[in-house]
């Protein structure tokens, strides 16, 4: 059985550091720490009271030689993170003495734990649910203070909160059905069809209201990939630098410079941005920038966002418009740089144009209107209901896809109830919207989901 085994893993990242961890979880965890380790005083772990630092060494059993001086914790179940006993080997850091000691823990009865399996097991033994541990990898992977504070909330269980509350209704929902079939004969069906529309209309919009914050979130957890495009020696690669505030792109007043695209991860008030300088889209004879132009169309497809830079001392081109015309509907801002050069380009026909699209004026090169285009890319990702303060938000793309089928079910619900269909056809409706939410917290999720979500963690946690 999956818990009757002891694992054991290296807990810390590899490669050279002062210290490395390896963690140990089971009913076999001291057993296994005591034939290895001895304290400064000559006594096993078992001897000390749990929830303490000691100080000895770790032996091999076999030779009786020491492999490494080391601090070690015991900590007793069920107030444990796997809920288990867990020991906490702290040796050198380096790839020797912590491989040494896991492979000596292994010998001694352990198993190699499995990606993800210490916190599988605080699943399994209900110290948190399936959307907490997701929420656990998201800390460790949280690329901006934003995405930890998100993340930290779900893990505190903030998401699980709204979700079970939902649950709750159409629970509450389901037993008005079961004792309406139960009593058919009282004729109470339109009285519990009132009822069951204003539940279902109130859960639809609970639903709702999550799903609302789905894009944002996703953002917050992955990044905004965006593009930034124009034709040659507008300032695409100066925008790219003042942004992440190093000189990351070459900058020359020579057409062509960017060949190949740029790449850099910087984040704008909490907010992760992949941020792609392209090479100019123009036509060309050059073979090598002809292949960066083609690139930089195929990125533009891809892009989140699009920002389109164009140059004030220069009427709009052929060129420009048909970038412009390649935006369609994607979310896109139009930057007018050198506006401290004497200005060509009409703004107000550029306006016309692009329609509903932000135009930000800016000058690079005296660092005027920077502040402007990080505030538009703020206002553009908080939408909505969605404010920056916010931090209950749904950034996982599983809980999205879970949550757009529960509300598919409750409008199907609905349906039926507005239909007067009989009450066995609303219950399946119900009753799905409640399964499907629960594959959230982990309540009705099979052994293949759960395998396939722990399968990304990393193997010590």
């Amino acid at each position: 059985m999956f818990l009757d085994d002891t694992i054991a893993a290296i807990a810390t990242a590899p490669g050279e550091a002062g210290i490395g961890i390896v963690r140990i979880s089971g009913e076999k965890a001291i057993e296994i720490i005591d034939k290895i380790f001895r304290s400064k005083k000559d006594k096993k772990l078992s001897q000390y009271k749990p929830r303490r630092i000691t100080y000895g060494y770790i032996t091999d059993t076999d030779t009786k030689e020491k492999i490494d001086e080391v601090l070690v914790s015991y900590m007793k179940a069920p107030d444990t993170y796997t809920r288990e006993d867990i020991v906490e080997i702290n040796c050198h850091g380096g790839m020797i003495p912590v491989k040494k000691i896991l492979e000596l823990v292994l010998r001694s009865g352990a198993r190699a734990a499995n990606p993800g399996e210490f916190t599988k097991r605080a699943f399994l033994n209900g110290r948190i649910d399936l959307s907490q541990a997701e929420a656990i990898m998201d800390l460790i992977s949280a690329k901006t203070e934003k995405g930890f504070d998100v993340a930290l909330n779900q893990l505190e269980g903030f998401l699980s909160g709204e979700v079970l509350k939902i649950r709750e209704k159409l629970l509450q929902m389901l037993a008005h059905i079961e004792v309406s079939i139960d009593f058919a004969e009282e004729d109470i069906d339109e009285i519990t069809l009132g009822v069951l529309l204003e539940s279902s209309r109130e859960v639809e919009k609970d639903i709702q209201k999550l799903l609302d914050t789905s894009n944002t979130g996703k953002i917050i957890r992955e990044g905004l990939s965006t593009v930034i495009v124009g034709k040659p020696n507008v300032g695409k690669s100066s925008l790219l630098n003042a942004l992440v505030r190093e000189s990351r792109a070459i900058v020359t007043d020579v057409p062509g410079t960017t060949r190949d695209m740029i790449e850099e991860y910087f984040n704008v008030k909490g907010i992760p941005l992949r941020l792609i300088d392209t090479a100019g889209i123009r036509e060309t004879e050059d073979v090598v920038e002809k292949i960066g132009v083609e690139r930089s169309k195929e990125l533009f497809n891809q892009a989140d966002l699009i920002i389109v830079v164009l140059d004030a001392s220069d009427n709009l081109t052929k060129e420009d418009l048909e970038i412009i015309d390649l935006i369609g509907s994607k979310k896109a801002l139009i930057i007018v740089n050198k506006t401290d050069l004497p200005q060509k380009l009409d703004v107000d026909e550029l306006k016309d144009i692009v329609k509903d699209k932000d135009i930000i004026e800016i000058s690079i090169l005296e660092n005027i209107g920077i502040e402007k285009i990080e505030d538009a890319l703020v206002d553009m990702v908080y939408q909505g209901e969605v404010k920056a303060k916010d931090n209950l938000l749904v950034t996982n793309v599983r809980h999205k896809n879970a949550l757009e089928r529960a509300l598919e079910s409750i409008k199907d619900g609905i349906k039926a109830i507005e239909g007067q269909l009989p009450l066995d056809f609303v219950e399946v409706d119900i009753k799905d919207a409640w399964n499907v939410l629960g594959e959230i917290t982990g309540d009705t999720a099979g052994e293949d989901l759960l395998d396939h979500i722990f399968e990304n963690f990393c193997i010590g946690k």
